[in-house]
């Protein structure tokens, strides 16, 4: 992973120190809420329902077990004890004093951490494949691109200020785990017929309101000419990007109004006019770049371990871990382990302090000291050795982290709802939990296989409902908290918007019209068939039936 130079190492220490003085003159009453709100936004500091929330970045979902384990001291020292994994695989605490805000950004400072760019009307923090540089089905690790992008965009003067937030989403693999589509700009690893690499790019997705999946407007930018063309991209958002309504603000808007062709059209001219003003960076620098990236030394082994497959004969919920949560490696005899953050009774992205120093050891043991943040909240090692499976299973049950059920209808991504959020109009924790209690059972998980269940708490869809296989959105009906359920949505190379079944339903609803819908996909399904194919193949009609019937 990338370590940071002196030039790094001076800019967070400026800013700490900055906001450090900031946060005095907000204590003594020398800044009003007002006039600090803009100046916590650019540190990450948030005024949730209840207490300040600082957002952490984790950039593109890389980091060691020694920051591990300064996040697990952090959440102990100036939080409750724990920490949340968000789907820009960033961490989030709900608890902190706004007086040791700048003590907090000063130890993550002292293992290369920050919260630059976690908030605010700026370019947020890269996401990418949670497997990238691991994974068999990738042109390229995507993660040296994405620290480009990080350096190019960290206070940018330009684009500090855009008309609204901006993320960027990257992915080098054929599946698509990072939702490139539902970004504002997604970009595609691709090999063109010379077999040189560079990027499909991809404009106008997002999710809120206005649910868009983006569009590509070049089918194969260069790779030396990456930081020019997001520059292009960019400036023609700036400046013409709406200003007078936060809701029409975001580039999904403005592509829409232009259409892509034209959006792309703007964008072509407007590079043509910048892309020789030594924007790019030289290919040394790439290079230097990318050998931070360089892989372990890993041996290749085995790909056939006879102790687990005969542990998995014996135990069905490690048969069942292993199936899901685990995916082959690049090296043979090695997986990446998916550690699930989605226990039963648990909230979903939620890890202890004791947790996270356990997984920073887990890490340091058997996956090179290194760990990484999945878009759908959960924590991954990466390198493992296949031989060292059942041990790691039984040290992550002891411990609380042992669930099969990624990819399954519990490894739900669930926004913090009205329990944390000034935003929310309805709770969305204690329906995911409901929703995980109903389902409790890994035998019945397995049978239905995969399914992607997304819970929001409001319009603003932070749980992702848009793209959910079940997607779930809480509204305010008249004072009352009210659960809509669409299905048919996708965050993959697939992507598509879930489409709204019909009228919502109370807490106690939503969660039997989730198991009618589940039952009639276990009705109709065709062999082999997942849950998505099946609702492409009959349409909502089945469903809807089974949800509103009157009996």
């Amino acid at each position: 992973m990338y370590a940071y130079d002196t030039f790094d190492r001076n800019i967070i220490d400026a800013r700490v120190a900055e906001f450090r003085d900031q946060v005095e003159r907000r204590m003594k009453g020398e800044l009003t809420e007002e006039e600090f709100r803009p100046l916590r936004l650019m540190n990450g500091l948030y005024l949730q329902l209840h207490a300040y929330m600082l957002r952490v970045a984790v950039p593109y979902g890389t980091m060691s077990s020694k920051q591990m384990h300064r996040l697990a001291d952090i959440a102990t020292k100036y939080d409750k004890g724990y920490g949340h994994f968000t789907t820009r695989q960033n961490i989030q605490y709900n608890w902190p004093k706004l007086v040791e805000t700048p003590d907090i950004l000063t130890e993550l400072a002292d293992v290369e951490m920050h919260a630059h760019q976690t908030s605010g009307n700026c370019i947020r923090n890269t996401t990418t494949d949670q497997f990238a540089g691991a994974t068999r089905d990738e042109v390229e690790d995507p993660r040296p691109y994405a620290e480009l992008i990080r350096q190019w965009s960290t206070f940018h003067p330009e684009f500090s200020f855009l008309p609204r937030k901006f993320k960027i989403a990257i992915t080098g693999a054929g599946q698509d785990r990072a939702a490139v589509k539902w970004h504002d700009i997604g970009l595609i690893l691709r090999k063109n017929t010379e077999g040189e690499i560079g990027f499909e790019v991809i404009v106008g997705g997002g999710m809120g309101r206005t649910p868009v999946i983006g569009k590509t407007i070049r089918e194969f930018l260069p790779e030396a000419d990456l930081l020019s063309y997001l520059e292009a991209i960019l400036r023609v958002y700036n400046e013409q990007g709406r200003r007078d309504n936060k809701y029409k603000a975001r580039i999904k808007i403005l592509v829409d109004a232009l259409g892509a062709e034209e959006y792309g059209r703007l964008t072509e001219a407007e590079w043509h006019k910048i892309k020789d003003q030594h924007i790019d960076v030289p290919e040394e620098e790439v290079a230097r770049i990318k050998a931070f990236f360089t892989p372990p030394p890993l041996p290749v082994l085995s790909d056939d371990v006879e102790e687990v497959d005969t542990f998995a004969r014996e135990n069905f919920i490690f048969k069942s871990w292993l199936e899901n949560n685990t995916n082959p490696h690049k090296v043979l005899g090695h997986v990446n382990v998916t550690i699930s953050l989605k226990p039963h009774d648990g909230i979903p992205g939620d890890a202890t302090d004791a947790q996270m120093h356990f997984v920073a050891d887990l890490a340091e043991k058997y996956s090179q000291s290194e760990i990484r943040v999945s878009h759908e909240q959960n924590l991954i090692l990466p390198h493992v050795a296949k031989k060292d499976l059942p041990e790691i299973w039984k040290a992550l049950d002891a411990n609380g982290l042992g669930s099969a059920n990624v990819g399954l209808l519990t490894d739900m991504i669930v926004c913090p709802g009205m329990d944390y959020c000034a935003l929310a109009n309805a709770r969305s924790i204690p329906i995911g939990q409901a929703i995980a209690d109903r389902f409790d059972d890994i035998r019945r998980l397995q049978d239905i296989g995969p399914l992607k269940l997304k819970i929001s708490g409001c319009i603003n869809s932070c749980g992702h409902h848009h793209a959910g296989h079940i997607g779930i959105l809480g509204v305010d009906r008249r004072g009352e908290e009210n659960y809509q359920i669409s299905l048919g949505g996708s965050g993959a190379e697939d992507a598509t918007k879930a489409a709204l079944l019909g009228p919502g339903f109370d807490e106690h609803g939503i969660v039997d019209a989730v198991e009618k819908v589940v039952a009639v996909y276990l009705g109709e399904r065709e062999e082999g068939e997942e849950f998505l194919a099946t609702y492409r193949r009959l349409g909502p009609t089945p469903f809807k039936e089974a949800v509103y019937d009157a009996d």
